[in-house]
């Protein structure tokens, strides 16, 4: 299984939109500053996920997320 998710940072306003394997490790992985380009951001928590059959599929929602109309879907999603 594969997964497309966003991250919140807990102390900023700052959201992180990503896809992986295993959603568990990969938070582990960002909250330990392993991303050089997020450090300033962390910790961050898993606000939303989607789980997917191939990583390509994954791959695609990420990007949707990452377009203008998926950041307008998140936003109803996504509590304020």
């Amino acid at each position: 299984m594969y997964f497309a998710y966003v991250l919140k940072s807990i102390h900023h306003d700052y959201y992180y939109k990503g896809h992986c394997e295993d959603l568990e490790k990969r938070l582990a992985q960002h909250n330990s500053g392993m991303t050089d380009s997020i450090r300033p951001y962390i910790p961050f928590k898993l606000v939303y996920s989607e789980q997917f059959q191939t990583r390509e599929e994954a791959i695609a929602r990420e990007k949707y997320f990452k377009s203008a109309a998926g950041r307008r879907f998140l936003k109803k999603m996504l509590p304020s």
